[in-house]
């Protein structure tokens, strides 16, 4: 029976409490992010992988389609609400690039699927190149159930700009070239709680938190 029923003689539709939830994505990085940031909201976040649910195809050009894509995947698989995020690194001088590729930028010019090569095309593109301006984006989309009418649905920026030599230890992804100058660090170099406070994912999950207890 599907969760989201209607109170008797209210018209009212009743949105079940979340309690665990499915992160549709198998990337350790965003799993750690992503469980420290929603422990306080008393959810608890189970990645995909262990129920046994296999990566979703993403085949849309927009991040909120990839999302959604996701999320009602791992929902659908596991009979649990799922979390999708889709995010990507945008730099204004490659017209958005890597954008919704982020996660397989060298793989489509032939490399390998990997964060060292992903910066390393990145840095390659950038030589010579002045406007090193770029912002990470989020989209996050939640689903109570597979056929849930209603996602929600949240997104974040986290502006900086891309720098040649990587520096930090911390972070994933394009974060040891990300540098932002309000914190004058790159993303890597960032303590995780710090991240998670400022990052494009902390704001774009601030706004689904919001969401979610204006719909309790």
């Amino acid at each position: 029976m599907n969760d989201r029923r209607k109170a008797e003689g209210s018209g009212h539709v009743v949105k079940p409490s979340l309690g665990r939830v499915v992160l549709a994505s198998n990337n350790a990085g965003k799993l750690r992010e992503f469980a420290a940031l929603l422990d306080a909201a008393g959810i608890e976040l189970i990645a995909q992988g262990t129920l046994g649910v296999p990566e979703a195809e993403e085949p849309h050009q927009t991040f909120v389609e990839n999302a959604l894509a996701k999320a009602r995947h791992a929902a659908k698989l596991t009979g649990l609400p799922a979390l999708a995020d889709d995010s990507g690194l945008c730099v204004r001088a490659l017209r958005g690039a890597p954008g919704v590729y982020s996660a397989r930028y060298a793989q489509l010019a032939g490399g390998e699927k990997s964060d060292a090569a992903n910066n390393a095309r990145l840095v390659a593109q950038l030589a010579n190149v002045a406007d090193r301006r770029a912002y990470y984006f989020c989209v996050l989309v939640l689903v109570r159930d597979a056929d849930d009418p209603e996602p929600l649905i949240a997104e974040g920026r986290w502006q900086g700009q891309i720098i040649d030599a990587p520096r930090g230890a911390h972070g994933f992804g394009y974060d040891p070239h990300f540098f932002i100058p309000a914190l004058n660090a790159t993303a890597a170099e960032l303590q995780p709680s710090v991240k998670n406070a400022t990052s494009h994912r902390a704001v774009a999950l601030q706004q689904l938190l919001a969401r979610l207890e204006e719909d309790a």
